[in-house]
Protein backbone atom coordinates (compact mmCIF):
# COMPACT_ATOMS: atom_id res chain seq x y z
CA UNK A 1 0.00 0.00 0.00
CA UNK A 2 2.88 2.69 0.73
CA UNK A 3 4.17 1.74 -2.54
CA UNK A 4 0.66 3.35 -4.31
CA UNK A 5 0.08 6.08 -2.17
CA UNK A 6 3.44 7.15 -2.71
CA UNK A 7 3.35 6.89 -6.13
CA UNK A 8 -0.31 9.27 -5.76
CA UNK A 9 2.22 11.65 -3.32
CA UNK A 10 4.84 11.95 -6.34
CA UNK A 11 2.17 12.76 -8.33
CA UNK A 12 1.09 15.65 -7.04
CA UNK A 13 5.28 16.45 -6.04
CA UNK A 14 4.60 15.44 -2.28
CA UNK A 15 7.68 13.44 -0.63
CA UNK A 16 6.97 10.83 1.57
CA UNK A 17 9.41 9.99 4.42
CA UNK A 18 9.02 7.50 6.79
CA UNK A 19 7.98 9.56 9.70
CA UNK A 20 4.97 11.32 7.72
CA UNK A 21 3.78 7.52 6.52
CA UNK A 22 3.91 6.37 10.19
CA UNK A 23 1.96 9.77 11.29
CA UNK A 24 -0.46 8.44 8.27
CA UNK A 25 -0.51 4.82 9.84
CA UNK A 26 -1.32 6.10 13.22
CA UNK A 27 -3.88 8.21 12.04
CA UNK A 28 -5.65 5.57 10.05
CA UNK A 29 -5.51 3.63 13.47
CA UNK A 30 -7.08 5.79 15.43
CA UNK A 31 -9.64 6.51 12.92
CA UNK A 32 -10.65 3.18 13.24
CA UNK A 33 -10.65 3.15 17.03
CA UNK A 34 -12.89 5.95 17.32
CA UNK A 35 -15.10 5.37 14.13
CA UNK A 36 -16.15 2.12 16.76
CA UNK A 37 -17.60 4.85 19.47
CA UNK A 38 -18.74 8.06 17.31
CA UNK A 39 -19.53 8.29 13.68
CA UNK A 40 -16.62 9.49 12.06
CA UNK A 41 -16.45 8.15 8.97
CA UNK A 42 -18.10 5.32 6.42
CA UNK A 43 -14.98 4.60 4.81
CA UNK A 44 -12.90 2.18 6.65
CA UNK A 45 -11.25 -0.21 4.58
CA UNK A 46 -7.29 0.73 4.85
CA UNK A 47 -6.84 1.45 1.40
CA UNK A 48 -9.65 3.02 1.31
CA UNK A 49 -8.76 5.57 3.73
CA UNK A 50 -5.24 6.30 2.66
CA UNK A 51 -6.97 6.89 -0.92
CA UNK A 52 -10.55 8.48 -0.49
CA UNK A 53 -9.81 10.12 2.67
CA UNK A 54 -5.92 11.12 2.63
CA UNK A 55 -4.93 11.14 -1.00
CA UNK A 56 -8.42 13.31 -1.76
CA UNK A 57 -7.34 15.79 1.05
CA UNK A 58 -3.86 16.19 -0.42
CA UNK A 59 -5.19 17.05 -3.96
CA UNK A 60 -5.85 20.55 -2.38
CA UNK A 61 -2.45 21.28 -3.96
CA UNK A 62 -3.81 20.89 -7.29
CA UNK A 63 -5.97 24.27 -6.31
CA UNK A 64 -3.11 26.11 -4.55
CA UNK A 65 0.59 26.27 -3.39
CA UNK A 66 0.71 26.05 0.13
CA UNK A 67 3.42 27.43 2.29
CA UNK A 68 3.23 28.85 5.56
CA UNK A 69 -0.20 30.05 5.41
CA UNK A 70 -3.02 30.39 8.07
CA UNK A 71 -5.80 27.57 7.16
CA UNK A 72 -9.35 27.14 8.56
CA UNK A 73 -11.38 24.13 8.14
CA UNK A 74 -14.97 24.45 8.92
CA UNK A 75 -16.82 21.20 9.52
CA UNK A 76 -13.47 19.60 9.60
CA UNK A 77 -15.61 15.93 10.98
CA UNK A 78 -12.65 13.31 11.10
CA UNK A 79 -9.85 15.86 10.62
CA UNK A 80 -10.50 16.17 6.52
CA UNK A 81 -8.66 17.80 4.76
CA UNK A 82 -6.62 19.74 7.44
CA UNK A 83 -5.28 16.87 9.16
CA UNK A 84 -3.64 15.72 5.98
CA UNK A 85 -1.76 19.25 5.04
CA UNK A 86 -0.44 19.59 8.32
CA UNK A 87 1.26 16.01 8.61
CA UNK A 88 2.72 16.64 4.90
CA UNK A 89 3.27 21.21 5.30
CA UNK A 90 3.95 21.40 9.00
CA UNK A 91 4.22 24.83 8.78
CA UNK A 92 0.88 25.67 7.84
CA UNK A 93 -1.33 27.33 10.81
CA UNK A 94 -4.17 25.12 11.16
CA UNK A 95 -7.85 26.26 13.04
CA UNK A 96 -10.62 23.50 12.87
CA UNK A 97 -13.86 24.16 14.25
CA UNK A 98 -16.85 21.51 14.40
CA UNK A 99 -19.76 21.61 15.97
CA UNK A 100 -19.64 18.03 17.60
CA UNK A 101 -17.66 17.88 20.99
CA UNK A 102 -17.48 14.17 20.16
CA UNK A 103 -15.32 14.98 17.14
CA UNK A 104 -13.28 17.81 18.77
CA UNK A 105 -12.10 15.21 21.87
CA UNK A 106 -11.13 12.91 18.49
CA UNK A 107 -9.06 15.45 17.16
CA UNK A 108 -7.41 16.17 20.31
CA UNK A 109 -6.02 12.83 20.70
CA UNK A 110 -5.19 12.71 17.69
CA UNK A 111 -3.41 15.49 16.85
CA UNK A 112 -1.35 14.81 20.35
CA UNK A 113 -0.76 11.35 19.32
CA UNK A 114 0.44 12.58 15.70
CA UNK A 115 2.29 15.15 17.90
CA UNK A 116 0.87 17.99 15.43
CA UNK A 117 -0.16 21.70 16.52
CA UNK A 118 -3.79 22.44 15.58
CA UNK A 119 -6.30 25.16 16.66
CA UNK A 120 -9.53 23.12 18.09
CA UNK A 121 -12.43 24.93 18.63
CA UNK A 122 -15.72 23.51 19.99
CA UNK A 123 -18.43 25.17 17.98
CA UNK A 124 -20.44 26.38 15.08
CA UNK A 125 -18.37 28.16 12.50
CA UNK A 126 -21.14 31.05 12.28
CA UNK A 127 -20.15 32.05 15.97
CA UNK A 128 -16.31 31.94 15.05
CA UNK A 129 -14.84 35.89 15.64
CA UNK A 130 -12.02 35.65 13.41
CA UNK A 131 -13.62 37.31 10.11
CA UNK A 132 -11.61 38.32 6.96
CA UNK A 133 -8.41 36.71 9.06
CA UNK A 134 -7.53 33.62 6.92
CA UNK A 135 -5.35 32.74 3.78
CA UNK A 136 -7.32 29.73 2.89
CA UNK A 137 -10.85 28.52 4.31
CA UNK A 138 -11.80 25.07 3.42
CA UNK A 139 -14.88 22.57 3.13
CA UNK A 140 -14.79 19.48 2.47
CA UNK A 141 -19.15 18.97 3.79
CA UNK A 142 -21.65 18.14 1.96
CA UNK A 143 -23.62 20.95 2.61
CA UNK A 144 -25.05 23.15 -0.63
CA UNK A 145 -22.29 25.27 -2.03
CA UNK A 146 -24.28 28.32 -1.04
CA UNK A 147 -24.86 27.33 2.85
CA UNK A 148 -21.05 26.41 2.64
CA UNK A 149 -20.31 30.12 0.56
CA UNK A 150 -21.40 32.10 4.11
CA UNK A 151 -20.15 29.57 6.86
CA UNK A 152 -17.08 30.28 4.89
CA UNK A 153 -16.00 33.14 3.06
CA UNK A 154 -16.94 35.89 6.01
CA UNK A 155 -13.18 33.87 7.49
CA UNK A 156 -11.26 34.68 4.12
CA UNK A 157 -8.83 37.38 4.33
CA UNK A 158 -8.80 39.55 1.25
CA UNK A 159 -6.74 38.11 -1.39
CA UNK A 160 -7.31 34.49 0.50
CA UNK A 161 -9.05 31.75 -0.90
CA UNK A 162 -12.56 29.63 -0.07
CA UNK A 163 -11.88 25.96 -1.83
CA UNK A 164 -14.56 23.96 -1.59
CA UNK A 165 -13.93 19.93 -2.20
CA UNK A 166 -17.15 18.78 -3.97
CA UNK A 167 -17.68 16.12 -6.62
CA UNK A 168 -18.23 16.85 -9.96
CA UNK A 169 -22.23 17.34 -9.53
CA UNK A 170 -21.44 21.18 -8.90
CA UNK A 171 -23.23 23.02 -11.68
CA UNK A 172 -26.30 23.92 -10.16
CA UNK A 173 -25.08 24.72 -7.25
CA UNK A 174 -22.24 26.82 -8.49
CA UNK A 175 -24.98 28.62 -10.56
CA UNK A 176 -27.10 29.34 -7.60
CA UNK A 177 -24.00 30.42 -5.37
CA UNK A 178 -22.54 33.15 -7.53
CA UNK A 179 -24.99 35.84 -6.02
CA UNK A 180 -23.75 34.23 -2.76
CA UNK A 181 -20.28 34.75 -3.12
CA UNK A 182 -20.77 38.40 -4.39
CA UNK A 183 -23.02 39.66 -1.58
CA UNK A 184 -19.94 37.58 0.83
CA UNK A 185 -16.96 39.59 -1.52
CA UNK A 186 -16.01 36.88 -3.10
CA UNK A 187 -15.34 35.88 -6.97
CA UNK A 188 -15.39 32.69 -8.84
CA UNK A 189 -11.69 31.87 -9.25
CA UNK A 190 -11.54 28.32 -11.04
CA UNK A 191 -12.58 25.06 -10.85
CA UNK A 192 -10.27 21.98 -11.04
CA UNK A 193 -11.55 18.39 -11.53
CA UNK A 194 -9.43 15.11 -11.14
CA UNK A 195 -10.16 11.83 -9.78
CA UNK A 196 -9.64 9.54 -7.29
CA UNK A 197 -10.10 5.34 -7.45
CA UNK A 198 -12.48 6.66 -10.82
CA UNK A 199 -14.51 8.73 -8.42
CA UNK A 200 -14.69 12.04 -9.85
CA UNK A 201 -14.07 15.09 -7.55
CA UNK A 202 -13.48 18.63 -7.85
CA UNK A 203 -12.04 21.98 -6.38
CA UNK A 204 -14.41 24.89 -6.65
CA UNK A 205 -12.16 27.94 -5.70
CA UNK A 206 -13.45 30.86 -5.19
CA UNK A 207 -11.28 34.07 -4.44
CA UNK A 208 -11.78 36.90 -1.69
CA UNK A 209 -11.63 40.22 -3.64
CA UNK A 210 -13.25 42.44 -0.37
CA UNK A 211 -13.94 42.47 3.29
CA UNK A 212 -17.90 40.53 4.31
CA UNK A 213 -20.10 42.86 5.74
CA UNK A 214 -19.56 42.21 9.81
CA UNK A 215 -23.78 40.80 9.39
CA UNK A 216 -22.38 37.89 7.38
CA UNK A 217 -22.32 35.12 8.59
CA UNK A 218 -25.89 35.01 10.31
CA UNK A 219 -27.40 32.23 12.72
CA UNK A 220 -27.36 28.84 11.03
CA UNK A 221 -31.20 28.59 10.88
CA UNK A 222 -31.57 31.91 8.35
CA UNK A 223 -29.10 30.92 6.35
CA UNK A 224 -30.54 26.84 5.37
CA UNK A 225 -34.16 28.85 5.30
CA UNK A 226 -32.89 31.65 3.38
CA UNK A 227 -29.76 31.14 1.22
CA UNK A 228 -27.87 34.05 -0.38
Amino acid sequence: MREKFELLLNGLNIELTDKKYDQFIKYYELLVEWNSKINLTAITEFEDVFIKHFYDSLCLVKGIELSNQSLLDVGSGAGFPSIPLKIIFEDLDITIIDSLNKRINFLKILTESLNVNVKLIHGRAEEHKNKNYYDIVTARAVSHLQILSELCIPFVKREGFFIALKGTNYSEELEKSNKAFSILGGKFENIIEYSVEGLGRSLIIIKKVKETNSKYPRIYGKIKSSPL
